[in-house]
């Protein structure tokens, strides 16, 4: 495919998990009505954001792939519009807990579950109380005639995580997320430095990003929003405020990103029996 339409959701989230499903499905909705072949909602959008507090009651929000609310509605949607979905969503597989995606195909099938690699552990993001380190590895899909990768949140700040997608044949990186404020420095402002990270992505690749944050506060953290599109040269070519909820679409055009992709060479000059260091522990 020379062209693939693409969207990213910006929203804020209640602790009503029904609500926050249905606001998500009419976003996708309108997503699809102008185009978008697949359609990015933020991370764990079922509900607020809950790794801001360590609360042992709520691992009983996780569910099976099978049976999570989030993943079920967006496979109906997905059947009934014909689009992709990469669904965030707060896994339970046995006594183990995941911060998994689910990518829901446009024939309302999940292809299969991403889980994401990168924890992070700190005021306000304490992940690692809920969630074990994924082990389905980097996974890419063959979706919508061409290869999508997707990291989740603090997998998008780690350079290895994009360009392994890329050699796995990823054509397109998108980034569910759900970033905001610091609660121990109130002065620490991360929106240009988060925007700035994947840009580089973008451009160390020469692929088209796809960002989705969230919005609103919650609790003692308000979530800075800023989702984004880039082009492959890290050209920012959609996106939403601080505080905007809406919808950000783009036609990417995904042969010239090849074509400039052979062209600047970066795959071509790399060397990996330089790169043994980036495997061993510090």
């Amino acid at each position: 495919m020379t062209q693939i339409t693409v969207a990213a959701l910006q929203l804020a989230f209640s602790t009503d998990t029904d609500a926050n499903i249905a606001h998500v499905s009419d976003l996708v909705r309108q997503a699809a009505d102008r185009g978008a072949q697949v359609v990015l909602p933020p991370e764990l959008f079922e509900g607020e954001y809950f790794c801001r507090v360590e609360d042992e009651a709520l691992f009983a929000q996780a569910k099976p792939t099978d049976a999570h609310p989030a993943v079920l509605a967006m496979r109906a949607l997905a059947s009934e519009l014909g689009i992709w979905i990469p669904t965030s969503f707060f896994e339970a597989d046995g006594p183990h807990h995941y911060n998994s995606l689910a990518m829901v195909g446009p024939d309302g099938r999940v292809a299969g579950v991403y889980r994401k690699s990168h924890i992070p552990d700190g005021p306000g993001y304490e992940e690692k109380f809920y969630f074990r380190p994924g082990n389905t590895g980097f996974r890419v899909w063959n979706a919508a005639d061409t290869t999508l990768g997707v990291g989740i949140c603090w997998d998008q700040w780690y350079p290895e995580t994009a360009r392994a997608m890329m050699l796995m044949g990823a054509q397109i990186l998108f980034y569910p997320t759900a970033i905001g404020s610091e609660p121990y420095d109130a002065e620490l402002d991360t929106a240009r430095m988060w925007r700035r990270a994947m840009q580089g992505h973008a451009v160390s690749n020469t692929v088209p990003v796809v960002a989705a944050n969230r919005i609103g506060t919650e609790g003692d953290q308000t979530f800075y929003g800023t989702s984004f599109i880039t082009d492959e040269w890290g050209d920012v070519v959609a996106e939403l405020g601080r505080g905007e909820t809406g919808i950000i679409t783009a036609t990417l055009d995904l042969d010239r990103a090849r074509r400039h992709r052979a062209g600047m060479g970066f795959f071509r000059d790399r060397r990996p029996d330089l790169y043994g260091r980036l495997a061993q522990d510090v």
